[in-house]
Protein backbone atom coordinates (compact mmCIF):
# COMPACT_ATOMS: atom_id res chain seq x y z
CA UNK A 1 0.00 0.00 0.00
CA UNK A 2 1.14 3.31 -0.66
CA UNK A 3 2.27 6.13 2.06
CA UNK A 4 -0.26 8.82 2.41
CA UNK A 5 1.08 11.96 3.51
CA UNK A 6 -0.46 13.48 6.64
CA UNK A 7 0.50 16.50 9.03
CA UNK A 8 1.11 15.92 12.55
CA UNK A 9 -2.04 17.07 13.77
CA UNK A 10 -3.86 15.23 11.13
CA UNK A 11 -2.86 12.08 12.32
CA UNK A 12 -3.69 13.61 15.98
CA UNK A 13 -6.96 14.30 14.72
CA UNK A 14 -7.30 10.60 13.35
CA UNK A 15 -6.15 8.69 16.34
CA UNK A 16 -8.66 10.78 18.47
CA UNK A 17 -11.30 10.20 15.92
CA UNK A 18 -10.45 6.23 16.48
CA UNK A 19 -10.22 6.82 20.21
CA UNK A 20 -13.60 7.56 20.17
CA UNK A 21 -15.31 5.03 17.59
CA UNK A 22 -13.70 2.54 20.17
CA UNK A 23 -14.21 4.34 23.43
CA UNK A 24 -17.46 5.55 23.11
CA UNK A 25 -19.66 4.92 19.87
CA UNK A 26 -18.67 1.29 19.50
CA UNK A 27 -19.45 0.49 23.23
CA UNK A 28 -22.90 2.65 22.70
CA UNK A 29 -23.74 1.19 19.91
CA UNK A 30 -23.54 -2.41 21.31
CA UNK A 31 -25.71 -1.64 24.41
CA UNK A 32 -28.05 -0.52 22.25
CA UNK A 33 -28.06 -3.94 20.05
CA UNK A 34 -28.96 -5.64 22.94
CA UNK A 35 -31.95 -3.09 24.57
CA UNK A 36 -33.27 -3.61 21.23
CA UNK A 37 -32.67 -7.22 21.65
CA UNK A 38 -34.51 -7.38 24.92
CA UNK A 39 -37.34 -6.28 23.58
CA UNK A 40 -38.69 -9.54 21.75
CA UNK A 41 -39.34 -9.85 18.02
CA UNK A 42 -36.49 -8.87 16.14
CA UNK A 43 -38.03 -9.01 12.45
CA UNK A 44 -39.95 -5.64 13.12
CA UNK A 45 -37.53 -3.98 15.43
CA UNK A 46 -36.56 -0.95 13.67
CA UNK A 47 -34.69 0.38 16.98
CA UNK A 48 -32.52 -2.99 16.26
CA UNK A 49 -32.05 -2.31 12.87
CA UNK A 50 -31.42 0.89 13.13
CA UNK A 51 -28.84 0.17 15.78
CA UNK A 52 -27.49 -2.82 13.31
CA UNK A 53 -26.89 -0.34 10.89
CA UNK A 54 -25.25 2.00 13.17
CA UNK A 55 -22.62 -1.01 13.96
CA UNK A 56 -22.18 -1.58 10.64
CA UNK A 57 -21.38 1.86 10.23
CA UNK A 58 -18.83 2.56 13.09
CA UNK A 59 -16.83 -1.08 12.50
CA UNK A 60 -16.22 0.16 8.79
CA UNK A 61 -14.92 3.64 9.79
CA UNK A 62 -13.06 2.14 12.56
CA UNK A 63 -11.04 0.29 9.66
CA UNK A 64 -10.87 3.15 7.11
CA UNK A 65 -9.34 5.40 9.54
CA UNK A 66 -6.65 2.50 11.17
CA UNK A 67 -5.83 1.82 7.35
CA UNK A 68 -4.89 6.00 6.86
CA UNK A 69 -2.86 5.69 9.93
CA UNK A 70 -1.47 2.25 9.18
CA UNK A 71 -0.30 3.69 5.32
CA UNK A 72 0.42 7.62 6.57
CA UNK A 73 3.83 8.96 6.33
CA UNK A 74 3.14 11.87 9.00
CA UNK A 75 4.85 15.14 8.75
CA UNK A 76 5.94 17.74 11.24
CA UNK A 77 5.97 20.99 9.17
CA UNK A 78 8.05 22.95 12.02
CA UNK A 79 10.51 20.30 11.42
CA UNK A 80 10.91 20.73 7.27
CA UNK A 81 13.68 23.22 5.56
CA UNK A 82 12.66 23.25 2.57
CA UNK A 83 15.07 26.50 1.62
CA UNK A 84 11.89 28.39 0.98
CA UNK A 85 10.77 26.22 -1.39
CA UNK A 86 6.64 25.28 -1.08
CA UNK A 87 6.06 21.65 -0.14
CA UNK A 88 3.58 19.27 1.28
CA UNK A 89 3.01 21.17 4.71
CA UNK A 90 4.37 24.56 4.06
CA UNK A 91 1.91 27.46 4.87
CA UNK A 92 1.72 29.50 1.96
CA UNK A 93 0.93 33.14 1.66
CA UNK A 94 -0.71 33.86 -2.35
CA UNK A 95 -1.64 37.45 -3.43
CA UNK A 96 -4.13 37.28 -6.62
CA UNK A 97 -2.58 39.35 -9.62
CA UNK A 98 -6.17 39.90 -10.71
CA UNK A 99 -7.66 41.14 -7.52
CA UNK A 100 -4.50 41.85 -5.10
CA UNK A 101 -6.13 40.02 -2.75
CA UNK A 102 -4.14 38.16 -0.15
CA UNK A 103 -5.11 34.26 0.78
CA UNK A 104 -3.07 32.27 2.85
CA UNK A 105 -3.20 28.22 2.77
CA UNK A 106 -1.76 25.59 4.26
CA UNK A 107 -0.73 22.28 1.98
CA UNK A 108 -2.32 19.20 3.69
CA UNK A 109 -3.34 15.45 3.37
CA UNK A 110 -6.56 14.71 1.80
CA UNK A 111 -8.38 14.14 5.00
CA UNK A 112 -7.66 17.14 6.66
CA UNK A 113 -8.53 19.49 3.95
CA UNK A 114 -11.01 22.39 4.57
CA UNK A 115 -10.98 25.80 2.64
CA UNK A 116 -12.72 27.39 5.29
CA UNK A 117 -9.09 27.11 7.49
CA UNK A 118 -7.16 27.82 4.41
CA UNK A 119 -6.26 23.88 4.42
CA UNK A 120 -6.41 22.77 1.08
CA UNK A 121 -5.41 19.08 -0.26
CA UNK A 122 -1.89 18.49 -1.93
CA UNK A 123 -3.91 17.04 -5.04
CA UNK A 124 -6.10 20.14 -5.63
CA UNK A 125 -4.96 22.03 -8.93
CA UNK A 126 -3.79 24.92 -6.47
CA UNK A 127 -1.46 22.88 -4.12
CA UNK A 128 -0.29 21.47 -7.59
CA UNK A 129 0.61 24.46 -9.17
CA UNK A 130 2.37 25.86 -5.71
CA UNK A 131 5.00 22.86 -4.95
CA UNK A 132 7.90 23.60 -5.65
CA UNK A 133 7.22 27.34 -6.53
CA UNK A 134 9.67 29.80 -3.98
CA UNK A 135 8.91 33.43 -2.75
CA UNK A 136 8.06 35.78 -5.87
CA UNK A 137 7.32 33.22 -8.42
CA UNK A 138 4.01 33.15 -9.89
CA UNK A 139 1.61 29.80 -10.01
CA UNK A 140 -0.71 29.36 -12.66
CA UNK A 141 -3.98 27.45 -11.75
CA UNK A 142 -6.68 26.22 -13.99
CA UNK A 143 -9.73 27.55 -12.26
CA UNK A 144 -13.58 27.24 -13.38
CA UNK A 145 -13.50 30.35 -14.41
CA UNK A 146 -10.20 30.41 -16.72
CA UNK A 147 -6.51 30.54 -15.40
CA UNK A 148 -5.82 32.23 -12.34
CA UNK A 149 -2.69 33.55 -11.32
CA UNK A 150 -0.98 34.15 -7.87
CA UNK A 151 2.11 35.43 -6.83
CA UNK A 152 3.51 33.80 -3.72
CA UNK A 153 4.37 36.25 -0.79
CA UNK A 154 5.43 33.77 1.53
CA UNK A 155 6.68 30.62 2.24
CA UNK A 156 6.62 29.26 6.68
CA UNK A 157 6.78 25.81 7.51
CA UNK A 158 4.94 26.36 10.98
Amino acid sequence: MATIPITKRGAEKLKAELHRLKTVDRPWVINAIAEARAQGDLSENAEYEAAKDRQGFIEGRIQEVEGKLSAAQVIDPSTLDAGGRVVFGATVELSDEDSGALVTYQIVGEDEADLKHGLINISSPIARALIGKEEGDTAEVLAPGGIRRYEVVAVSYT
